[in-house]
């Protein structure tokens, strides 16, 4: 493949983006990071005309109008490889590319890069939460994020949360950190009732249920909920819970408390959820309840609440940002708050809903995209 050298000289500049995050096929590693990346690239060309860029990639297909496509032949979907890819491959990659800027999308850049560095970091919770991350993971998360992060002329971050522990617990400059909010697609709005009833009747839905959507894994606190729905389905019998999401890790303990609880019937697990059917579940749900003990932005609050159903999210890191003065905000691992709050949350108040709609319109892909062609245009020497 051809490349043509970056320049900082004038108004255009090469930016080279490692993508290898972005998935290659439908599961639950297809949503979260993914989809920021895949939705960054595809609202950048229009955010920074000026700029021109690589992307690379492993098994992943960007949707990014003009950008060259640099493909990996080794399979970097395995962990193992793509962290091979990134520290070995990847210089020799860039020194040929000879791009002005690389932007690292996921936490680590190589430590032998011959190009400076932007890096997004998503979260830290290999740092606020290590016990609940397998050990090789934990230790290369936190070494390879901290000198990365050091190291880079900008760092993005993807909530005001996220921002301050990258300047409490890497020591980066808070100067030096830019923030870049996910977005909240268009596909997430209200839908009319005859769309939510056929949908709740493809999928034999529950008549009324609490929805949780993500990966089950601890951070989650899934715990919480799960005793915080058990009280709350004494007053009301008929109430379902849906657990949604596929599966991470350590996630068995929640399938014994759903029995120790006696909640067999009216728990349910359906699994990954695909990106089309989202919008559908939160139409569908009465409430949904995310008690997340930690998260960088926490997607599924801001999604739900753009389409109109309310949530229960907890005061933890980043979970008031994505939301707002709409959610019912309670302790992380208060059962009973939750509980009450959920309570609250099953009866309507179409103010708090407008509220809700309003909020999360705050949140865009374009606007993504033009923070970080900010952040670009910083770590180049050039007005913002």
């Amino acid at each position: 493949m051809d490349y043509n050298p970056g320049s900082t000289q004038g108004l255009s500049a090469h930016i080279a983006l490692n993508a290898h995050l972005l998935s290659g096929r439908t599961s639950y590693r297809s949503a979260g990071i993914h989809h920021y990346i895949a939705q960054l690239l595809r609202h950048l060309p229009a955010a920074a005309p000026e700029l021109r860029f690589t992307v690379f990639v492993g098994d992943g297909r960007p949707d990014m109008a003009g950008a060259t496509v640099v493909r990996a032949r080794l399979p970097t979907a395995r962990p193992p490889m793509r962290i091979f890819w990134e520290q070995c491959v990847q210089p020799w990659a860039l020194a040929r590319a000879r791009p002005a800027l690389l932007h690292a999308l996921a936490f680590v850049a190589p430590i032998l890069s011959p190009t400076p560095t932007v890096v997004t970091v998503y979260d830290l919770s290999f740092f606020v939460t290590p016990e609940r991350f397998p050990a090789a993971q934990r230790l290369y998360l936190r070494a390879l994020t901290g000198v990365s992060c050091r190291r880079a002329r900008r760092v993005l971050a993807i909530s005001e949360s996220t921002r301050a522990d990258v300047v409490r617990l890497l020591g980066v400059p808070a100067e030096r950190v830019d923030l870049a909010y996910p977005g909240v697609g268009p596909e997430f709005h209200p839908l009319p009732a005859d769309e939510v009833a056929a949908f709740r009747a493809r999928l034999n839905l529950p008549a009324r249920f609490v929805l949780y959507l993500g990966t089950l894994e601890p951070r989650k606190n899934l715990g919480t909920l799960l005793a915080a729905f058990a009280t709350l389905r004494a007053a009301e019998p008929d109430l379902a819970l849906v657990l949604a999401g596929g599966r991470g890790w350590w996630y068995a303990d929640l399938f014994r408390q759903v029995q120790a609880l006696g909640l067999e019937r009216a728990v349910h697990f359906p699994g990954y959820v695909p990106a089309q059917d989202l919008p559908g579940w939160y139409n569908a749900a009465a409430a949904v309840g995310y008690p997340s003990a930690y998260e960088g932005f926490g997607m599924p609050v801001a999604e739900a609440l753009a389409c109109g159903c309310p949530v229960v999210t907890t005061r933890a890191s980043s979970l008031p940002e994505a939301g707002g003065e709409a959610a019912w905000l309670v302790p992380p691992a208060d059962a009973p708050a939750l509980a009450a709050a959920l309570a609250q949350a099953l009866r309507p108040d179409p103010a708090r809903r407008g509220r809700g709609l309003a909020h999360a319109a705050r949140f865009t892909w374009a606007a993504t995209a033009a923070a970080t062609a900010a952040s670009y245009r910083r770590a180049l020497g050039r007005p913002a």
